[in-house]
């Protein structure tokens, strides 16, 4: 059985992000066919929580933070670390891609990255570790063995940018179930008697929550439940303060309770997904999993994930407007189709298939190539039977349409 360390995130059992959710899904799907080792952060594992095993994998606890600038570190430690024993590595954001080609010098060990999205636009980061953050998503991309995108729109960004096709690999969202609300969740949150909008999501600028906030302030007859972490920067503390007195705006901590947060979400009405940055964002496609209508941010990476079937909005005259004139119709006719959408392309076992599929390529002589120069004269047509139309689309996934 091939040794395959995964790196990058902050470990499992997952109880952080979209990431930590792939790699707990991965284990358990995989284990009978590799021997996995995963990285974990020390910082999110309190020392009598650590296993050093689970579900079959073999896992590492590093003293730093898998998020923010120490995953710089944390990554490239991680990367040392598996060259000693691990046949493939699978690095899971571009944190540690400045060491990749340093490390290719040495090595013919597989390393396959998926850069997630374009980390390096984030507002959060200062110009510095922009700089950085590009130049390691350059060199993880260059220097792979093969690069993983989870949307459409970035594989495109990829093709312009790195004259490389990466593998599309997206999101499951299966994971997720529906709960019925019964009397202690009615006594824990009793605002939940009414119908309600929700959303969930980190609270940063690129997830748009001032928008989203600001739409439900001027509609007192709407309720918003949102769960994020509030705490963690200046944004979200002046956010929580803002609207934290609105009776119909119910800003609530990270849940990491599956079935507390499923049972949330599964009984709104709508699910208001904000995101402008990223790729296929998990919480997007947990949703649609769900069953759940959906009123997305406009830009293309949103429309690839529903297929352009979601309903859009810019700013929050176009949300509020969307608010008030769906009918019930509207939101039943397009739950079905995210749904539909969901159980097409967003299963786990498909994306664990494709995950497997990619380590045991190279036993088969893989190799990367660069396709932007080779399909330039094509025509659109040619390119959209061999499903390589997002090619050809003019707007990247961070710009709106």
């Amino acid at each position: 059985m091939k040794k395959v360390a995964i790196i990058g995130t902050a470990g499992v059992p997952a109880r952080y992000g979209g990431f930590e959710t792939l790699v707990h899904q991965l284990v358990g799907k995989l284990n009978d066919q590799f021997k996995l080792y995963v990285y974990c952060s020390g910082k999110y594992y309190k020392k009598e929580e650590r296993r050093k095993h689970w579900n079959g994998a073999r896992l590492f606890y590093l003293p730093f933070n898998a998020n923010g600038i120490q995953s710089i570190i944390y990554d490239m430690i991680s990367i040392f670390h598996a060259l000693l024993y691990a046949d493939a590595m699978i690095v899971l954001g571009v944190s540690g891609g400045i060491l990749i080609p340093f490390v290719k010098l040495f090595t013919n060990k597989n390393i396959i990255v998926n850069i997630d999205g374009l980390e390096w636009r984030r507002e959060k980061w200062s110009k510095p570790v922009k700089k950085f953050l590009k130049l390691s998503e350059k060199l993880a991309v260059k220097y792979s063995d093969a690069d993983i995108t989870d949307n459409a729109s970035i594989q495109q960004y990829t093709a312009v940018n790195y004259q490389t096709l990466s593998h599309l690999i997206e999101y499951g969202g299966d994971h997720a179930s529906r709960v019925r609300l019964s009397k202690s969740i009615y006594t824990k949150y009793p605002f939940l008697r009414k119908p309600y909008a929700f959303k969930v999501c980190r609270i940063e600028p690129e997830n748009n929550i001032h928008i989203i906030l600001k739409a439900f302030s001027q509609l007192s007859d709407k309720t918003l439940v949102v769960v994020g972490n509030w705490n963690k920067s200046d944004y979200g503390i002046q956010l929580r303060k803002q609207y934290s007195t609105f009776e119909n705006i119910h800003l609530l901590d990270p849940i990491y309770e599956q079935s507390e947060l499923d049972t949330l979400r599964s009984n709104c009405y709508v699910y208001v997904h904000g995101h402008s940055a990223g790729g296929t964002n998990p919480s997007l496609v947990e949703a649609m999993f769900l069953e759940l209508p959906v009123l997305a941010y406009d830009v293309s990476y949103n429309r690839a994930t529903t297929e352009e079937e979601a309903f859009f909005f810019n700013n929050e005259k176009q949300l509020i407007h969307l608010l008030k004139t769906m009918k019930i119709e509207d939101y039943r006719s397009n739950s079905s189709k995210m749904k539909s959408i969901a159980d097409r392309r967003y299963t786990w076992e498909e994306v664990a298939k494709k995950y497997a599929n990619l380590i045991l390529c190279f036993d088969y002589a893989y190799r990367k190539k660069p396709v932007f120069a080779e399909i330039s004269g094509w025509e659109y047509e040619f390119l959209n039977t061999r499903g390589l139309s997002h090619l050809k689309r003019p707007v990247l996934f961070y710009e709106e349409l």
